[in-house]
């Protein structure tokens, strides 16, 4: 018993940890998903706190983690687990059956689950959680008051750190399919060899004799056989899931001159796309970032398209407000937000590849672009980014080094005392 309750216990903090990781990375992508939940269970007044519950909740999933691996107040953090998953199984089991939204976003864009699939996770999650809860008073810390309260508030701030700076930035690790590096028109493209989706067809016919309404398969309904048969009408079932390609419904229409998609993804100059999928919430002083890059771009040759989901009447008042000078084109809210974590965003592609992405806070500087190659500048963008992310996971990997110094340590003194 005392092997299988670490193991639920070792489990169960790891997945914590995972899960509150991979949402702490991107914060707004939680945010969309808890404004979906809230649309579709009716609660719109939610919507405003949907990037605090986003915070809250990578927080929250994260220091249960730590708390679960260390034995950090191990007897509270086994309340706080049972009553998460209590709430969060039956929730899920709700969103199993009615099926309001595709996927839950447990794990943010980095893995995707269907409904059903998220539902039987947690049910087996609450089992080890229940286990935890009844051998909640037989474990032993690994660490006195003092040292679990260090550990614990470290690893808060920690997170909170993290979430801030992808908030405000983008995030660390990109799981979507727009990422740095990604060409776009491979993106949609699927290969020769690709399964196709696969259906069942069923087809109803009435007895001409009997008046009865019969249903067949493909294989053996009586097309033939018009005398006895009177064909009533097909359904058709999915049965098996075909490939589908990472980037779908990328498509960009222009105001004037319709879609110019591929127009753009075939050119072998550069192109800059501002990304708002609400054109209202961009601010002024990034609006003066972005005419100053555009002038800069055009007159270098260079396209330079702004993309937003806003209505045409309140991007043309946009412009006149604030002395745009390029087009706005239009896409779907939801690949808006997928492709950029930020209102506005910037995207640099060049015959299809995206070779830079910045947030607003991030915008380059008209003086950076002149001073080298795009492609040069952006590639040495991309490995200061790199160096970003190996800071991050060398504080990782230093907090486990330290956990487990600190554990070697306790157990080490244990045995003197014994």
């Amino acid at each position: 018993m005392k092997s299988i309750k670490n193991i639920c216990r070792i489990l169960l903090a790891l997945l914590f940890i995972y899960s509150g990781f991979v949402k702490g990375i991107d914060p707004l992508g939680s945010t969309y998903k808890f404004t979906d939940y809230f649309y579709a269970f009716q609660m719109n007044g939610l919507t405003g706190s949907a990037l605090f519950f986003s915070f809250l909740l990578s927080l929250f999933e994260f220091t249960l983690g730590i708390c679960l691996l260390l034995k950090l107040f191990i007897r509270w953090t086994s309340w706080g687990v049972i009553l998460f998953m209590g709430i969060l199984t039956p929730l899920t089991l709700i969103l199993a059956i009615k099926n309001p939204i595709n996927d839950c976003g447990c794990f943010g864009d980095a893995l995707t689950l269907t409904n059903w699939e998220t539902f039987w996770k947690n049910f087996i999650l609450l089992g080890m959680s229940g286990i935890l809860f009844y051998k909640r008073q037989t474990f032993q810390p690994f660490f006195n008051i003092i040292e679990q309260s260090i550990i614990l508030l470290g690893s808060i701030i920690f997170m909170f750190y993290l979430e801030l700076y992808c908030y405000r930035h983008l995030p660390i690790l990109d799981f979507r399919p727009y990422y740095i590096g990604q060409n776009i028109k491979e993106g949609m493209t699927i290969p020769e060899d690709a399964p196709q989706d696969e259906y069942a067809i069923t087809l109803k016919y009435k007895n001409r004799q009997t008046g009865e309404i019969k249903e067949f398969d493909e294989q053996n309904y009586p097309w033939q056989d018009t005398l006895h048969w009177e064909y009533v009408s097909s359904s058709e079932k999915l049965i098996k899931t075909g490939f589908k390609t990472p980037i779908q419904d990328f498509t960009i229409e222009h105001p004037t001159r319709g879609d110019i998609t591929q127009e753009i993804l075939d050119d072998p100059g550069y192109t800059f796309l501002v990304i708002a999928y609400d054109i209202r919430k961009i601010q002024s002083k990034h609006q003066e970032q972005l005419n100053q890059l555009a002038t800069y771009a055009i007159t270098k040759g260079y396209r330079f398209y702004g993309i937003s989901a806003s209505d045409e009447q309140d991007i043309q008042t946009y412009k006149e407000s604030h002395q745009v000078q390029y087009d706005f084109c239009s896409m779907d809210e939801t690949q808006l937000k997928t492709i950029i974590r930020s209102n506005p965003g910037l995207l640099l592609i060049r015959e299809g590849t995206i070779l830079n992405k910045w947030s607003c806070h991030d915008f380059p500087s008209v003086d950076e672009l002149k001073q080298k190659d795009l492609t040069a500048y952006c590639l040495n963008q991309l490995q200061t980014q790199n160096g970003k992310q190996i800071i991050w996971i060398l504080i990782l990997g230093y907090a486990l080094i330290l956990s487990s110094y600190g554990y070697l340590k306790f157990k080490a003194r244990s045995r003197r005392y014994h």
